[in-house]
């Protein structure tokens, strides 16, 4: 009985209850995980080795109407493109990430909205897939925007019988500035907006945030050549307008607006550029009391799409 008693005890004391142990077993610990994230499941077997493919392919080149498709990396950024209902096809989640609150809303937005897959990854494959950006253990795969052509937006605006209204942006690097002109063009009844194939911003992540959701209704078309997209629409009987500073009149004076019409907008630097300037039947500008030298693309677009809202009502 003395040896059974040795036994049971040591120099920490005999371990009485357990300590807690039970209870903490107890605790929930959330939501099971989906079966792409559980590992040895198929389907998380399956997952991975797509992820894998999709690392070591080298990115899609845009070709005709489509752009290459995007990543948004960083578990701010995703949450936040998630919430702005940026179209996604795929979130890559790292493998054993630290589950934070930004972890966990991503992962409730993904299920909620639903058509977007889940891929659990090893970190040096989000390494890959992200050129060694600090990705934070999220991935958000934003699929090719699918562009218009600029003669579409006319003739949607033909069949449902109203006056072409139509923003064209010359030299509008900035995708934010993008998203706010569709934005705008939404609001106030436009049928589209043209930005260029090259130099130009197009419709990313950042552009669809920009836009809060107009980009879902508001069509995007690339132009190969802005000029001759220009002169095309023309011939089709739509006066063009160039917004300068140096414009011959004021926007407020402008009647084209009240009918079929393109307005160009440059970028807050250089304004217009010079063929596209010499193409334009209007050159006119928006008058500034206050004195600003320029307004940058988003609110010039929004000053004369109200004015010509106005005038057509």
């Amino acid at each position: 009985m003395a040896a059974n008693n040795r036994r049971m005890s040591g120099k920490k004391g005999a371990q009485v209850g357990s300590g807690g142990q039970r209870r903490r077993g107890l605790e929930g610990k959330g939501p099971t995980p989906p079966a792409e994230m559980r590992k040895g499941h198929k389907k998380n077997r399956v997952a991975t080795a797509k992820t894998k493919q999709t690392a070591r392919r080298p990115a899609p080149k845009g070709r005709g109407g489509k752009s290459t498709s995007e990543l948004v990396v960083g578990r701010n950024p995703v949450v936040e493109a998630l919430r702005e209902g940026v179209p996604a096809t795929m979130l890559y989640v790292q493998q054993f990430i630290d589950n934070d609150e930004r972890v966990r809303e991503a992962l409730q937005l993904v299920g909620e909205r639903g058509g977007i897959h889940l891929m659990e990854a090893p970190r040096p494959e989000l390494d890959r897939m992200t050129n060694g950006l600090n990705h934070q253990g999220l991935v958000l795969q934003i699929p090719p925007y699918e562009y218009a052509h600029p003669e579409d937006l006319a003739a949607a605006a033909y069949d449902a019988g109203q006056d072409p209204l139509i923003v064209v942006l010359d030299g509008v690097t900035d995708p934010r500035n993008l998203g706010a002109v569709v934005r705008s063009v939404s609001a106030f009844g436009g049928h589209g907006v043209v930005v260029p194939e090259r130099r130009a911003a197009g419709m990313t992540a950042g552009a669809w945030k920009t836009s809060a959701g107009a980009a879902a209704r508001t069509p995007v078309a690339r132009a190969t050549n802005l000029t001759r997209t220009l002169e095309a629409y023309k011939k089709a009987g739509i006066i063009v307008v160039g917004l300068a500073a140096d414009g011959d009149g004021e926007i407020g004076d402008l009647e084209a607006l009240e009918g079929p019409v393109v307005i160009v907008v440059g970028s807050e630097g250089k304004g217009l550029s010079r063929l596209v300037g010499e193409t334009c039947d209007f050159r006119v500008r928006i008058p500034m009391p206050g004195g600003a030298e320029s307004l940058n693309a988003g609110v010039a677009a929004g000053v004369v799409l109200y004015e010509a809202a106005r005038r057509r009502a």
